[in-house]
């Protein structure tokens, strides 16, 4: 028995391929990566780099852990006429970093597995906060704003540089790149996290979009795929 005064929330938690429901993936926080691929971040208005050395520092932001979407369906959130979708390599932490910055090469032995997501985006709201210089966490950090794939563990995922990650909405392809065009790869963002943030097991990181940002309206259909490996099934539904 504990002295609580109200009922604990229940940790989000994702399914990972190959094992029952006693074997799920209990999320701890939501970190994102904005502009990490050259394409999106000129999409979006920005500079993108000319070479590693001019790459600056990434840019993150999160998300809650209760924003994640197991089961395929996320509502039209409320607030915004403009919901747009990013497609994204997830990585999932499966155990605690140690104290101080982690070395890239030491970011492997961290690594549970990987999975795809979506980081919807209310735009008109992040639009009208980035003209104001004002931060812009209602339009990413929203109730289901984060629908995820199954997790695959790292060893069946191998090498992620020349996997295809893509998406299709209504069956029409709108994004599509290799993880090799990634700014920051997947050891280089937890070096940097590490100087802000104490990693921890069951982290999520979802990785940044390429290009092809565009709406959705409900009843739309996504297909998201990283190659034939992992897929991501959702369908936008109706406001609740």
């Amino acid at each position: 028995m504990n002295n609580d005064l109200i009922p604990a929330a229940v940790a989000a938690r994702v399914p990972v391929r190959g094992r029952d429901t006693s074997g799920m993936f209990p999320v701890r926080r939501i970190y994102c990566v904005g502009r990490n691929f050259a394409d999106h971040a000129r999409e979006m208005g920005a500079a993108a780099p000319a070479s590693k050395a001019d790459r600056g520092t990434p840019v993150f932001f999160l998300k809650p852990a209760d924003a994640l979407v197991t089961d395929g369906v996320a509502a039209y959130p409320p607030g915004t006429q403009d919901l747009h979708h990013e497609i994204e390599l997830v990585v999932a932490l499966g155990a605690d970093a140690p104290a101080g910055v982690i070395d890239p090469a030491d970011a492997d032995a961290l690594i549970f597995g990987y999975g795809i997501g979506l980081d919807l985006t209310r735009r008109d709201l992040q639009a009208a906060a980035k003209a104001k210089g004002l931060p812009w966490d209602i339009a990413k950090a929203f109730d289901e704003s984060a629908p995820i794939s199954v997790l695959v563990p790292a060893a069946e995922v191998g090498a992620l540089a020349p996997r295809t990650l893509s998406l299709r909405v209504n069956g029409v392809l709108r994004q599509q790149s290799t993880l090799d065009q990634l700014i920051w790869d997947v050891p280089d963002i937890l070096h940097e996290l590490s100087k802000l943030y104490a990693l921890r097991a069951g982290d999520l990181i979802f990785m940044g979009t390429p290009a092809g940002v565009a709406a959705l309206q409900p009843g739309d259909v996504c297909e998201g795929a990283l190659d034939d490996l992992i897929r991501l099934d959702c369908r936008i539904a109706p406001p609740r």
